[in-house]
């Protein structure tokens, strides 16, 4: 598959993208140890539905499991959705080479597959949390139907909080992990000094946009003289800080946007946050539109 030209890394795509720091993450989550001789395969899809910041990794180890892993920063109850369109496209490509058996006989197997959030949002959240696909079936039994018999089809993902102070004997198991966490706690450490603790519709928007690259840049040079990801950040810290910087405006400008659509309405908002580069799973998550709704609307 080409490479999709919008398809822009993230910071944490771009620090745990490597196959050894990807075995090492996964073995401090699930406190486990894979064999070494077990190859870890990254196949991360550049899809056109997943088409702005790469903030999910998906990878296979050896042949029996895949693993999606993201990173988010809000958690929506449509998340579930999306990983069943991403894990059956992860299939569709680990199959590709077997469609004509997808009718035989005689059966094939494939990888059991494993569905991670590391959530570092500001909004409060619990250590850890199961989100259920099943929570956004319809209710049948105005259908007259039974309901207590559990659904054919159900996909179950866990949500970690990794801000500083939450889950610690985990992080702290995985050295780029805790670097990672450090790191962001130090750019809103910096963010709040600068801006006096105001927040952000509180000031003009030039204003918060030096704000948060002045801060992304202290805590860059911060982690770099406290040997936090020093060699990550000396190799990568020009990049680092234009990501994470794209990163946090547009986070900025959809929540503006967000308590702007009570009155302007949630297309007016889908429109605006196209316009940003916005993916289209994204906007359905802030506005509540429909994946088809939004796809009309970019169309127009």
């Amino acid at each position: 598959m080409g490479a999709n030209r919008e398809y822009k890394s993230s910071v944490f795509s771009l620090l745990f993208g490597e196959e050894n720091t990807l075995r090492e993450l996964y073995e401090a989550l699930e406190g486990v140890t894979l064999p070494p001789n077990v190859p870890i395969i990254i196949n991360t899809l550049e899809d056109a539905l997943f088409r702005t910041r790469i903030n999910d990794i998906s990878f296979e180890a050896g042949d029996k499991l895949v693993v999606i892993l993201e990173h988010q920063s809000t958690v929506s109850p449509n998340m579930p959705l999306r990983l069943l369109s991403y894990i059956a496209r992860v299939y569709e490509k680990i199959t590709a080479g077997k469609k004509t058996r997808l009718y035989g006989k005689k059966g094939f197997s494939i990888p059991r597959p494993e569905f991670i959030v590391l959530y570092n949002g500001v909004d409060p959240f619990p250590e850890e949390q199961t989100i259920r696909l099943s929570d956004a079936f319809e209710d049948i039994s105005a259908l007259g139907l039974p309901v207590d018999a559990p659904p054919d089809l159900e996909l179950t993902a866990k949500v970690f909080n990794i801000n500083e102070g939450h889950n610690r004997d985990m992080i702290q198991k995985n050295e780029t992990l805790s670097g990672y966490v450090m790191f962001i706690s130090k750019v809103r450490e910096f963010e709040t000094g600068l801006s006096g603790g105001k927040k952000p519709e509180d000031i003009s928007q030039d204003e918060r946009k030096r704000t948060i690259k002045t801060a992304i840049t202290k805590a860059v040079q911060w982690c770099i003289a406290n040997n936090v990801l020093k060699r990550f950040f000396e190799e990568n810290g020009s990049e680092v800080i234009n990501m994470l910087f794209d990163e946090w405006k547009l986070e900025d400008a959809l929540v503006v946007e967000r308590e702007e659509g009570r009155e302007e309405g949630r297309e007016e908002v889908a429109k605006n946050a196209l316009a940003k580069g916005a993916s289209v799973e994204f906007i359905s998550e802030i506005t509540g539109l429909s994946t088809e709704a939004i796809q009309n609307l970019a169309n127009l």
